[in-house]
């Protein structure tokens, strides 16, 4: 079967040999891809990254991280799945994700745990709030202050029921919410006052008007990363985990 024809001096493809020459170059871009695909198996496992997060640690600490990373990383595909702190300790149990960004209130058997950083609780307040021209509360401040609290058997209501036990405080509890966003709402509607982790506290005051404020004694708050259970971290998620700690 010939694949050129000769005109005069010139000698033009065929109609045959311009369809082997679109089958070739199909076949040329197919192994270019897969030489791609194996760099990138090389360098970073599949080239994609699947991170789960608590929603304010989503778009506050997590978002940084991701962008740390991908500036490091470009090629690599990081997908973000947000839920609530169950929902991604389960997500990290199961391996539909490969990490996790959490908050840290005691044991989890579950998953591999490794704490990136440690922060203190502080309080929030209405916008205008007489305790406001304090730099500092404690649980004195707060008596008598209608109190917007984390739901009954929440680790962190538990922690905070104990030091105002321990001060002779009694809270007057007037509305609770388990996620920092609502508790957040809440305050800033003037429903009361309440404590809550720095970093969605930070992230919420961006978009409602609320006051911060330290308070005493600490309430420690440890963010951790967290993986799956018994699987050793591959490069991909190393690289990533070095780029969640603070610089």
């Amino acid at each position: 079967m010939p694949l050129f024809e000769r005109s005069g001096s010139r000698l033009s493809p065929t109609v045959e040999a311009e369809r082997f020459h679109r089958k070739v170059e199909r076949a040329c871009i197919g192994l270019a891809s897969l030489e791609a695909a194996a760099a990138d198996i090389r360098l970073f496992g599949a080239g994609r990254l699947s991170v789960a997060a608590m929603p304010r640690l989503a778009g506050g600490l997590l978002a940084r991280s991701v962008a740390r990373f991908k500036r490091e990383n470009p090629g690599v595909m990081v997908s973000i799945h947000a839920g609530d702190e169950g929902t991604v300790y389960k997500w990290i149990a199961e391996g539909f994700c490969e990490a996790g960004l959490t908050m840290l209130y005691g044991a989890q058997g579950s998953v591999q745990v490794d704490p990136v950083l440690s922060l203190d609780c502080v309080a929030v307040l209405p916008r205008g709030h007489r305790l406001a021209r304090r730099a500092v509360l404690d649980p004195a401040d707060l008596a008598g202050e209608p109190f917007v609290d984390a739901p009954v058997g929440n680790p962190l209501r538990v922690r905070i029921d104990a030091v105002f036990e321990a001060a002779g405080i009694r809270r007057s509890v007037a509305a609770e919410a388990g996620l920092g966003s609502a508790v957040c709402t809440l305050v800033a509607a003037g429903i009361g006052v309440g404590l809550m982790n720095p970093l969605a506290a930070y992230e919420e005051a961006k978009v409602s008007p609320i006051e911060i404020r330290r308070f005493a004694p600490a309430l420690p708050v440890v963010f951790a990363l967290v993986f799956p259970p018994l699987r050793a971290q591959d490069r991909l998620v190393a690289a990533f985990s070095a780029c969640a700690r603070p610089c």
